[in-house]
This record gives C-alpha cells, sequence and structure tokens, in this order.
C-alpha cells in the first residue's frame, strides 16, 4: 500500500510539474527551460544527499542512474516541446504509454500481479489511450492531436528513465537522482547558451521554472522510493497517471476543451488505479 501511495503522489507532483513546464515551453524556448528547471531540480537533490550522508552506490547502480538521466533528457525536452506545440491534455496521455517498457520489463523478470491488479493496469492503459484521440469535426472521424510524433518519442524516453531509475534506485533513490541530474544538466545548459536565451528576468517567470524543477525532482525521488517497496509493472503504471492531472489543469486554467470519449478515458484510468490499489 505504502508504494502505491507512493506512486500515485509521484504521479501528481509530475502532474503539476508538466503544467508548469507547458506554460513555460509557450513563452520560452525548451533549452531554457530544461536549464533552469533541471538545475533546480539539481540543487534540491544535492541538497537532500548532503544532509542525508548516504554512502556512495555501486558503480553500476550509479550508472544505471545515468543512462536514466540521459534517455530522461530526451523524453523530457521531445515532452516538453510537445507541450508547447500540442494540447496539454491529448499530449500527456499519449507520453503516459511510457509504462509498456518497464512493465515488460517487470513481467519478463517474473513479476506476477494479482488477477485484479492485472485488470487495474489493463484498464489503466486504456484509458490512457482513450483519453488519447481527438475528433476531427470537419472529418467525423478521430486521430492523434498534433505534437504525437514528440509524445511518442517522449514516451519512449520516459520509459527508459524509469526502467533505469528502478535499477539505480537499490543503491539510494537520493544518489540516483543525483547522478540523472548530474548528467542532464550539463548538457542543458550548454543547449541553451547555444540558443542564446537572452536575460531570464526574475519573478513569476523564473519561479514557475524553479517549481517545475523541484516537482519533477520531487516526482522521481517518490517514485524510485515506490520502486523500493512495490512491484514495478505497478508502480510504473500508478506513476504514468500524470496526464490526469494535466488533463483537470488545462481544462481548469486554460480552458481546453476535452470531448466526452477523452474524459471517459481518464475515468477509465482512474478506474483501474482503484483496482490497483486494492489489490
Amino acid at each position: 500500500m505504502i508504494a502505491v501511495l507512493l506512486a500515485l503522489t509521484a504521479s501528481v507532483a509530475w502532474g503539476f510539474a508538466d503544467f508548469g513546464a507547458g506554460i513555460g515551453s509557450r513563452r520560452l524556448r525548451v533549452p531554457v527551460v530544461l536549464a533552469v528547471s533541471q538545475t533546480a531540480g539539481l540543487v534540491l537533490v544535492g541538497t537532500l544527499v548532503a544532509a542525508s550522508g548516504r554512502p556512495l552506490p555501486s558503480a553500476a547502480q550509479l550508472g544505471w542512474g545515468a543512462f536514466a538521466g540521459a534517455v530522461g533528457l530526451v523524453g523530457v525536452a521531445s515532452f516538453y516541446r510537445a507541450l508547447a506545440v500540442g494540447a496539454m491534455g491529448i499530449v500527456g496521455p499519449i507520453s503516459a504509454t511510457s509504462v509498456v517498457v518497464p512493465v515488460t520489463y517487470g513481467l519478463v523478470r517474473g513479476e506476477r500481479p494479482s488477477l485484479l491488479q492485472g485488470v487495474g493496469v489493463a484498464l489503466s492503459f486504456a484509458g490512457v489511450v482513450g483519453a488519447s484521440l481527438e475528433r476531427t469535426p470537419e472529418l467525423g472521424t478521430r486521430r492523434i492531436g498534433t505534437g504525437v510524433g514528440l509524445a511518442l518519442l517522449a514516451a519512449l524516453g520516459f520509459g527508459g528513465s524509469l526502467l533505469g531509475l528502478s535499477r539505480a534506485a537499490p543503491g539510494g533513490v537520493l544518489w540516483a537522482t543525483l547522478s540523472m541530474r548530474a548528467v542532464a544538466v550539463p548538457v542543458v545548459v550548454a543547449m541553451a547558451l547555444l540558443v542564446r536565451p537572452g536575460r531570464l528576468r526574475a519573478g513569476r517567470g523564473l519561479a514557475l521554472l524553479v517549481a517545475v524543477g523541484c516537482c519533477d525532482t520531487g516526482a522521481t525521488i517518490l517514485y524510485g522510493l515506490a520502486t523500493t517497496r512495490g512491484l514495478l509493472s505497478v508502480d510504473a503504471v500508478l506513476a504514468s497517471l500524470y496526464p490526469v492531472v494535466l488533463v483537470v489543469l488545462a481544462r481548469t486554467l486554460l480552458a481546453e476543451r476535452i470531448a466526452r470519449p477523452q474524459l471517459a478515458g481518464v475515468g477509465i484510468a482512474l478506474a483501474g488505479v482503484a483496482l490497483i490499489s486494492a489489490g
């Protein structure tokens, strides 16, 4: 039950982080958004590591953390760009198909969720897919919305990152998260300097990006803790429900119109969460 709560809390934190990143990416270039948010996350987790006094993990575990950071950077860069050009309520659910990677890995390694949890996983995944489809008024058909290619690339990157984090977490979740950010920050800072962002004024914009980085890093830590206490094939699905938060925020604060079938998909995903928790 603790693992379920940790994974769900991670999904909520990721939802808020992604919404803020989407807003930021529509105002600033993606490399700038990444540089500020990832640096804020690095400062946060670096402080936590220093305060915890935990010993350095093995080289292999640090390597898995670095791998998670590298592929996760590809995912988050693609995702932020997709949020900038597409509807958040569409892009978010598509990116959540990243869960296929860790779920498949967990099953291959012999994890066997209960029947109830298995049904919940299937419902959650189906709900995410259902929430991704938008109607084309002029043709009366359904299609995948703008930014789909980027969202799918993000899903692949996120899936690899979730998998790498689960392998690095036994050596210490804070260390795993630190190694992820340590790999990502130099790259995104260099990218931001190359695009000549100009001066980023202190204020709401800067505070928003710092909050994005802290929420994103906090969610990563929570998910890492969940993987050390529960089944990867279940925790990954729960943590991937951040699009539900994203859809609600986009609808409430940005007045994005979400079709009824998409809302039904969100409801199905929540039903899946209930079954997973009950199992």
